[in-house]
């Protein structure tokens, strides 16, 4: 396998030897994501990759990888979200495919938990808070649900979450008791806390701008006090960071350099990392008032920081924050991987639409004005075609004439295109 040297770079102003590389995870073509990345110490860890639906794991800090399951070898059609482990044995893995797995030998083998009851449509976001708890929670596309175990995944609660939200993609939480959801309300991109295991739950934070999420979800300095989330916006809002250091009970923000704001990491209250779907990895020094782009990888959806020294992200590739030099495959990006396709520009009365299925999907066609306001869902739908080009024409005739943006949001990413209405 070919190897290259990926450009590095020092962060001189705190005086650290480590940078960002590229890991040896297997090359993905198309732009394709790592969608999840998990790691027990600073040796043991596992990667998730999505639209290829396979499972790495590595034992020596990311410098190797062996594939330890495929789902192209089970019957089904799916996309693999995110992996998180109790111990170096029993670990889950979520899917946007209606399906959930678990292994009991470190991930040489996967079984489908079929103990949920209603099963959840997709699990977006795991976080296993101590060797016996762990709690779950999806879909970004809807509804919105929360999953718990408290004896190693033997036995689970549903919790119903629509009272709170219609989508969630993010657990984090403190303790067994006190923790944090995240993702979406009628309201636009929202943080949920509860402090009674997931029974209720009250909402700390809402941007108020219909249409966005809070992506992602991290402590930084073992201060559980102290919180950043990542919020994913829509067609002409910028995204964000957002952050409190007061458990939740006031948020300050700053806006990101571009919409797509997915994956988040912060050494400290200085230091840290974000990306997303359709932009680069970028570094801010001031906690998140400035950025920029250390121009290596892209499509990145987590960061986790184990301390000051080490850290690692997922994207189209594996990457990891250390002083080592590591040996690492070349990259690409590809930032039309939907194809999204309006026919005709300016529209009269009917919108014509079409984009590719490549897997099982989930999808969500939404209209935005030219200042970023919610105007309509136009189709939500589960696709289970595979490789086929999709149509829909839509009437539009009631809208006003002006600018509009098409947004479309699948399990591979998020899109937006703009057109007139005459």
């Amino acid at each position: 396998m070919k190897a290259t040297i990926v450009f590095l770079l020092l962060f001189t102003t705190f005086n650290y030897a480590q940078t960002w590389q590229e890991t040896s995870t297997p090359a993905n073509s198309n732009g394709q994501r790592y969608d999840d990345v998990f790691f027990l110490d600073e040796m043991v860890g596992w990667a998730a990759n999505g639209y290829y639906s396979a499972v790495y794991k590595t034992i020596d800090g990311g410098l190797t990888w062996t594939e330890q399951f495929n789902g192209n070898d089970i019957p089904g059609n799916y996309y693999f979200r995110n992996i998180e482990f109790l111990d170096e044995n029993i670990g889950f893995l979520g899917t946007l495919n209606g399906s959930f797995f678990k292994t009991t030998d470190g991930g040489d083998t996967w079984t489908e938990v079929t103990n949920i009851s209603p099963n959840p449509n997709a699990i977006c976001g795991l976080h296993a808070v101590n060797s016996t708890t762990i709690y779950g929670c999806g879909a970004y596309f809807s509804p919105a649900v929360v999953i718990k175990s408290i004896d190693s995944g033997d036995t689970w609660q549903h919790i119903d979450m629509s009272t709170y939200a219609n989508a969630l993609v993010e657990v984090l939480f403190v303790d067994a008791n006190i923790g944090y959801a995240s993702g979406r309300n009628d309201s636009g991109a929202c943080i949920l806390k509860t402090i009674d295991g997931g029974q209720n739950w009250t909402t700390i934070f809402s941007s108020n701008i219909i249409g966005e999420y809070v992506w992602k979800l991290q402590f930084i300095n073992g201060n559980t006090n102290t919180i950043y989330g990542a919020l994913y916006s829509v067609a002409n809002n910028p995204g964000k960071i957002v952050k409190s250091f007061n458990a939740g009970n006031s948020w300050t923000s700053f806006d990101a350099p571009e919409t797509g704001v997915q994956a988040i990491g912060f050494v400290n209250e200085n230091l840290g990392w974000m990306g997303g779907h359709n932009t680069g990895f970028y570094e801010t020094n001031d906690g998140g008032e400035t950025w920029t782009n250390i121009n290596i990888g892209s499509n990145l959806n987590r960061i986790i920081v184990l301390n000051e020294d080490l850290a690692f992200g997922c994207g189209t590739s594996v990457y990891k924050f250390t002083d080592e030099s590591l040996s690492i495959n070349s990259f690409g990006q590809d930032n039309d991987q939907l194809n999204l396709k309006i026919d005709t520009n300016p529209v009269v009365t009917e919108l014509s639409v079409s984009y590719d299925v490549y897997a099982g999907d989930n999808i969500i066609l939404e209209l935005y004005d030219a200042q970023g306001k919610f105007v309509k869902r136009l189709k939500r739908e589960t696709a289970v075609s595979r490789n086929s080009r999709v149509n829909y024409t839509f009437n539009i005739s009631e809208l006003s004439s002006g600018i509009y943006f098409l947004n479309l949001h699948n399990n591979l990413g998020q899109t937006a295109l703009k057109f007139i209405k005459e």
